[in-house]
């Protein structure tokens, strides 16, 4: 499942206790975090260029400074484990192979901000991960990691939002995953006035390596603005589906092909979807480095680092109407544009999809041009962005359907992924 040559945070093996973690050279980031102090902490991982990788990308140590030069006495830290996006299985994959790491990093994070309550979000049904994380807290305050801090597992829904930081601290504090129009550095948990940092579960288990080894050994790794390893999830018509571990920057054909054994039966890639969260790509960009700025300068997105891959036989307007009924049935429904323009946008997909009628391309145009509007969150810019550019990128598929020839592949399953069984991913019914 890994590059061994660039494992920071996924083993090849799963560590079975604290002490195999400690033999592979876990906790030396919490021995150092005490010996040099918060300031210099935080110092460490602004220096190492660590990015958030939920999805948004933001500088890690800019985020913990803000935090900490924040009036209030009250102050949290936030784990989101709340994965949610279709094609990734990240978070879940980390959680089950070494929930020891998130446990140091996290207990990093809280002493750098000041924090003595923290709360893990994961979702109810990830059961394992939620087995494997409380056995990682026992072990730990047991090894004396926590000192006073105070850590408590959410069990969450299964709501797409749910992953949605504000939406998160709702839940956290006992309500639906309702998005909030203020950011967390803006209202914390219990009180807009508590400096709460909310961080992804990868984002904080990079942290024991970066603090224990220093900045420069995780910069030397990756690309000068996307440092370090992720982990990356490919899905689809691949022949190897899985995660792996790798530079960032890693190209999306030594993905493909290295890693996922290309595609199956010899197909050609057509489609490279980002999770439903950014522009699709076509088989055209696949010599594209996979990071921030490579991906976003090729119309596309980074996002969590999930890859669903489709070939040359699937059809764009059925990728395009399952993608957007994912997102309008996730819509929570706050923001009217968003929850009706998605609709309104799925709809007409799927009428055009039936039957062609080209009456139905100016109702979703108008739909995209407003769905955003007033938007809480990211979702309907996910929707905006991810069927404009399969309109843009696909429009033969859309011709196809418009003089009903359309030989193409429209069984298109949502890859909502809930497992990983050898080299397939197990996707959830819809």
């Amino acid at each position: 499942m890994s590059d061994e040559t660039s494992v920071t945070i996924l083993p090849t093996k799963p560590f079975a206790t604290l002490a195999e973690y400690e033999a592979a050279g876990g906790g030396r980031g919490i021995e150092a975090a005490r010996k040099a102090g918060a300031e210099a902490t935080i110092q460490a991982v602004a220096a190492s260029g660590l990015r958030g990788r939920g999805g948004g990308g933001f500088p890690t140590g800019r985020k913990w400074q803000s935090l900490r030069a924040m009036a209030g006495d009250r102050r949290f830290v936030v784990v989101n484990g709340a994965e949610g996006e279709p094609g990734t299985f990240k978070d879940r994959a980390l959680l089950r192979a070494n929930p020891y790491a998130l446990v140091e990093g996290l207990a990093i994070a809280a002493g750098a901000i000041g924090a003595r309550e923290a709360f893990i979000g994961l979702k109810a049904q990830f059961e394992t991960e939620i087995d494997r994380v409380t056995g990682a807290l026992a072990a730990a305050v047991a090894a004396g990691w926590l000192d006073e801090l105070e850590v408590s597992i959410v069990a969450g829904p299964d709501d797409y939002l749910y992953g949605e930081e504000t939406a998160l601290l709702e839940v956290v504090e006992g309500n639906d995953p309702l998005p909030r129009i203020l950011p967390p550095y803006q209202h914390g948990l219990f009180g807009a006035a508590n400096p709460t940092l909310v961080n992804n579960v990868e984002t904080l288990m990079h942290v024991p390596a970066i603090v224990a080894d220093g900045a420069d050994k995780f910069r030397a790794i990756g690309t000068p603005k996307s440092p370090g390893t992720t982990v990356y999830t490919v899905c689809g018509d691949v022949a190897l589906e899985g995660v792996w571990e790798l530079p960032l920057g890693t190209s999306l054909r030594v993905l493909i092909e290295a890693h996922a054994g290309g595609m199956r039966d010899g197909r050609a890639v057509k489609m490279i979807c980002s999770g439903v969260a950014n522009p699709v790509l076509g088989g055209a960009a696949l010599d594209t480095p996979a990071d921030y700025e490579a991906l976003g300068a090729a119309g596309g997105g980074l996002g969590s680092a999930g890859f669903i891959v489709y070939d040359d036989t699937v059809c764009a307007v059925a990728v395009a109407r399952v993608f957007s009924q994912f997102l309008y049935a996730g819509s929570c429904g706050q923001c009217p544009p968003c929850k009706i323009g998605s609709g309104v946008i799925t709809d007409a997909l799927g009428a055009f999809q039936e039957n062609g009628d080209p009456e139905e391309l100016p109702k979703m145009q108008r739909a995209l041009l407003t769905v955003a509007d007033g938007n809480r969150c990211y979702l309907a810019v996910e929707e905006q962005q991810m069927v404009s550019s399969i309109l843009r990128g696909f429009p033969e598929d859309f011709v196809a359907h418009e003089e009903g020839r359309c030989p193409l592949r429209h069984d298109i399953v949502l890859p909502k992924i809930t497992d990983l069984v050898g080299d397939r991913f197990v996707y959830a019914r819809a």
